[in-house]
Parts: structure tokens; C-alpha cells; sequence
């Protein structure tokens, strides 16, 4: 996980609103799992949106599609991505280490703001992190309904459980 706080060190230095989500947050509630990106939903506004780019671009990473990154931040090339290219993650990777791949979801997959307002403040490394809550995760694993996604939802639900039993948990 060492891996993604730089990640996560440069938004919050920009002062960027970003949730993690996806197999990441799986394991930063407590289920070890392994993972191959690190999934992200943005404020999409586009002045925070251009803020999370440039610091992403900072990281030397680069998006996968020959697009330059700075078009992320424009609502309405987001939107041409999506219907024109079928388009869910803007993905990015790590021009030092391929490794680090980011996966910046292109719309919304449930309201910004409550997302953002339900979200847990976790530790990874040493950095404060912003991750979906348990019923989001599980919300958004739904939808996506993929054997991973089924098996997360298991995880994360006997997780939710546990805190019940033990809320120190």
C-alpha cells in the first residue's frame, strides 16, 4: 500500500476532495485482498478536477488513452469519453514504476457529496485518507456485480458485523 500514498500525499496536498473506493477500500476496512490499481472518485468540479490532475501529472504519471491529462477537467470532454468511447475510468499509470496504475472514475457512481460526507478517515502509512464507507462500497460493488465484486460484498458485510459486535473493531 506503501505504493499509492504518494498518491494520496500529493492530492491532499492540492487540496483535492477524493474518496477511494473499490479493492483498495476493501482492504483499508480490513480485508486482505490483493489489488492492482487504486480507484478513485473525484470531485469533478472543474477547477478541483484540474487541481487533481496536475498534481497526479506531478507524480509523472500519464493517462493510459493518448488524451493529454488536463482535458479530464472539462465536463464536456468527459462526457464525449463516455458516450463516445464507452468510458467509466480515466486510468492512469506511473511513467518510473508501471506498477502504479490510478483509475479516476469519469462520472460520478453516486452523488459527490454524500459519497464524500459518508466517507471514513482512515490511515494509510502516514497519511489521512478519505474512503467510501461500508455502504457505499457495498452500493457500488453491487452495481458492478463482477465474481470479485460478489465476494468483496461478503467481506465487507461481515466486516459491518463485526463492527455491530465490537465497535472498536
Amino acid at each position: 500500500m506503501a505504493l499509492f500514498e504518494p498518491v494520496f500525499s500529493a492530492l491532499n496536498d492540492a487540496g483535492v476532495r477524493y474518496v477511494i473506493v473499490g479493492g483498495l477500500a476493501v482492504v483499508l476496512h480490513g480485508h486482505a485482498r490483493l489489488t492492482a490499481d487504486v480507484d478513485i472518485v473525484l470531485d469533478l468540479d472543474p477547477i478541483a478536477a484540474g487541481k487533481a490532475m496536475e498534481a497526479l501529472k506531478r507524480l509523472n504519471l500519464k493517462p493510459r488513452a493518448p488524451v493529454d491529462a488536463g482535458a479530464f477537467a472539462d465536463p464536456h470532454q468527459r462526457q464525449a469519453w463516455i458516450s463516445e468511447k464507452g468510458m467509466q475510468v480515466f486510468s492512469m499509470f506511473s511513467t518510473k514504476n508501471p506498477l502504479l496504475i490510478v483509475d479516476v472514475f469519469v462520472r460520478d457512481p453516486m452523488p459527490f457529496d454524500g459519497l464524500w460526507s459518508r466517507a471514513e478517515t482512515l490511515q494509510l502509512g502516514g497519511i489521512k485518507v478519505r474512503v467510501a464507507s461500508l455502504n457505499d462500497l457495498i452500493a457500488m460493488k453491487r452495481l458492478v456485480g463482477r465474481p470479485q465484486d460478489l465476494l468483496d460484498i461478503q467481506a465487507l458485510k461481515a466486516i459491518k458485523r463485526e463492527r455491530k459486535r465490537d465497535p472498536r473493531a
